[in-house]
């Protein structure tokens, strides 16, 4: 069952403070610099809109994804450095497609991935690791081949948030996982609390879009719109 609005607003708003405290707590012991105390806050809550399907995550990508770009490639983290170039300009995309992406350029609605495009989205995942993989262990990158991994499987879930397909949130499940304890082997501990955050982030982003899609399966002519439909609020 889809939860009450109000209790996962809740939940997110109280996951964001807490991730603002901790990034807040860190710049001040000196664990962290200001720039990825910033990128975290913006970070979870572009989540937060993404979960909620608000399409102001979006303009909000655009700035975590400038700010995580310099931190990554501080810790040569190249490819995740890279990633950030990519998401910015699938921001944009995604940004368009939310708006503009339906029928007769309607706001898109929530959608599955069909079978094919499942198992082309994979094969261009694995692929995009081993030359990822290669070309990281190259150029000297630190941790390639889980920077690769991790990059390549971003990347194909950000494809299908932009189309606004369920799919989405298992692949950045994933990589939560992977990510978590990557950031810490690079003591990147404050983004590795935040993707901590992003794990459930993304569990309750994927409840809360099944649910959506499963309701609105059953009335397929209903308008898509209002802030959790891909319309700013």
């Amino acid at each position: 069952m889809k939860s009450s609005p109000i209790g996962q607003t809740a939940v997110l708003a109280t996951l964001t403070v807490a991730v603002s405290v901790l990034a807040v707590a860190g710049v001040r012991l000196g664990v962290s610099s200001h720039l990825e105390a910033a990128s975290v806050v913006t970070g979870a809550v572009c989540v937060w809109m993404a979960v909620r399907e608000s399409v102001w995550n979006f303009p909000l990508t655009l700035v975590n994804a400038s700010l995580f770009c310099v931190v990554f490639f501080g810790a040569k983290l190249y490819a995740d450095s890279g990633l950030q170039v990519v998401y910015f300009v699938l921001g944009i995309v995604g940004w368009y497609l939310w708006l503009h992406g339906g029928e007769h350029k309607t706001p898109l609605r929530i959608s599955r991935v069909r079978p094919r495009e499942g198992i082309a989205v994979a094969a261009a995942g694995v692929a995009l690791t081993m030359v990822l993989w290669v070309t990281l262990r190259h150029v000297g990158g630190s941790a390639s081949f889980f920077d690769a991994l991790t990059t390549s499987i971003s990347l194909c879930a950000q494809w299908m948030l932009n189309r606004k397909q369920v799919e989405n949130w298992y692949a950045w499940i994933v990589v939560d996982i992977i990510y978590v304890p990557l950031y810490a082997y690079k003591e990147l501990y404050l983004t590795a609390a935040l993707y901590a955050v992003f794990l459930v982030m993304a569990t309750m982003g994927l409840l809360h879009w099944r649910a959506t899609w499963r309701s609105q399966d059953g009335d397929p002519v209903a308008p898509a719109g209002g802030a959790l439909h891909g319309v700013p609020a």
